[in-house]
C-alpha cells in the first residue's frame, strides 16, 4: 500500500490527541526502548522515535490491519529502530519478551476509537455515514455490532446500554431493537433511537449513547483495560513511565482507581489501625489531575476535548 493509497502524503492523516504531553511525559531517551500499545496511524510512534535518536527503540501495536498499514509507510524511514505487530496492548509483555525485551521504559495507550476509523462508514463506528453494523477494532475476527443487536435479549441489550453508554433510556431502546430486527446498518439503527427516545437537549446525537455501548461491548475495551494495567506497569523499568490517554468516563475511572491503588503502601479500610494487607506501592502518580488538551489543539481537533491524560512512574521494587 502506497502513501498515495492511505492518503498518508507526507503527513499522518489524522492527529494525535496530546501529542507534546505524550512526549513530555515519556521523555525519551536515546537508548530507551518503548511501547505504543495503540499504534493506529503512528503519530505518537513517530513523535517517540524521533525524541529517542539515535538508538531508541519502539514496537507497536494495534490489532487493526488498515491502521498497521498506514503506520508501517509513516514509520519506515526509522528502520529498524520499530517493530510493529498485529497485537492487542494486552499481549504487549509477551510480545516484549519475544522480541528480547524484559523491561522498558515507557508505553502509552490512546484508547478508544480513532478518527481514522469513524471516517470509514464500512467499519460501522458512526452513524453519520450509513455502513455496516460492524465496529469491530479488528475486522477479520470476533462478533460484530450486528450480531449482538440481533442475537442478544432484551435484558442482555439494556444492560450494555446502561453499563457501557450510561443510558437513561436502555430499556426502551432494547425493547425497539428487538422489535425491529433484523438490523444490519448503522444508519437504520440511529433512526430507530432517534425515533425511540426523541431529539434531547444537548449538543450529542441521541444514539451517541448506545453506539458508544455497542462499541466497548463489541471490543471488550474495559476488561481489557482492567486486565492490562497491572501488566504493562510490571513491564516498566524503575522509573519507566505508563501514559494512558482516555476519552470517557468509565475508562477514565478504571485508570484512576488502579493508578490511586498502586501509588499506596497500605490499602486497608481507613478504619483499620493496624496494616494487615502488606501491599507496597508499585507507581507513584505523575499526574495527579488528569492533563486535558489546550484551546488551541480543540479548535485545530475536536476529538481532543474529552481526552484526559494520566501518567505513573514505576517505582524501585522494595527489599
Amino acid at each position: 500500500m502506497s502513501a498515495s493509497e492511505t492518503g498518508l502524503g507526507d503527513q499522518p492523516p489524522h492527529l494525535s490527541v496530546l501529542y507534546n504531553e505524550i512526549i513530555l511525559a515519556l521523555n525519551p531517551s536515546k537508548e530507551g526502548l518503548y511501547i505504543d500499545g495503540t499504534l493506529g496511524a503512528g503519530g505518537h510512534a513517530h513523535g517517540i522515535l524521533g525524541a529517542s535518536e539515535p538508538s531508541g527503540m519502539l514496537l507497536g501495536l494495534d490489532t487493526d490491519p488498515h491502521a498497521i498499514e498506514i503506520a508501517r509507510i509513516r514509520l519506515e524511514c526509522f528502520g529498524n529502530r520499530v517493530s510493529i505487530r498485529k497485537a492487542s496492548y494486552t499481549q504487549a509483555t509477551e510480545i516484549a519478551h519475544a522480541i528480547g525485551w524484559q523491561k522498558v521504559d515507557g508505553i502509552v495507550l490512546d484508547l478508544g476509537v480513532s478518527s481514522m476509523q469513524i471516517d470509514q462508514p464500512e467499519r460501522g463506528f458512526s452513524f453519520k455515514k450509513d455502513g455496516a453494523l460492524d465496529m469491530r477494532f479488528d475486522p477479520t475476527k470476533g462478533a460484530t455490532a450486528a450480531d449482538l443487536v440481533n442475537t442478544l435479549t432484551e435484558v442482555q441489550l439494556a444492560d450494555i446500554f446502561w453499563r457501557y453508554g450510561e443510558e437513561r433510556y436502555s430499556r426502551r431502546i432494547a425493547v425497539e431493537i428487538i422489535k425491529n430486527r433484523p438490523i444490519h446498518k448503522t444508519e437504520e439503527l440511529a433512526n430507530l433511537i432517534r425515533k425511540t427516545i426523541g431529539n434531547r437537549k444537548g449538543k450529542i446525537d441521541p444514539a451517541t449513547r448506545t453506539f458508544q455501548a455497542l462499541r466497548i461491548a463489541v471490543n471488550n475495551e474495559l476488561k481489557n483495560l482492567e486486565d492490562a494495567l497491572p501488566n504493562l506497569v510490571s513491564l516498566l523499568k524503575p522509573s519507566g513511565r505508563l501514559a494512558v490517554i482516555s476519552f470517557h468516563s468509565l475508562e477514565d475511572r478504571i485508570v484512576k482507581a488502579y493508578f490511586m491503588k498502586e501509588s499506596k503502601d497500605c490499602i486497608c479500610p481507613t478504619e483499620q489501625m493496624i496494616c494487615t494487607c502488606g501491599h507496597q506501592a508499585t507507581i507513584k502518580r505523575v499526574t495527579i489531575h488528569p492533563v486535558t488538551a489546550s484551546a488551541e489543539e480543540v479548535s485545530a481537533n475536536p476529538r481532543a476535548r474529552s481526552a484526559k491524560l494520566r501518567v505513573a512512574e514505576r517505582l524501585e521494587p522494595k527489599n
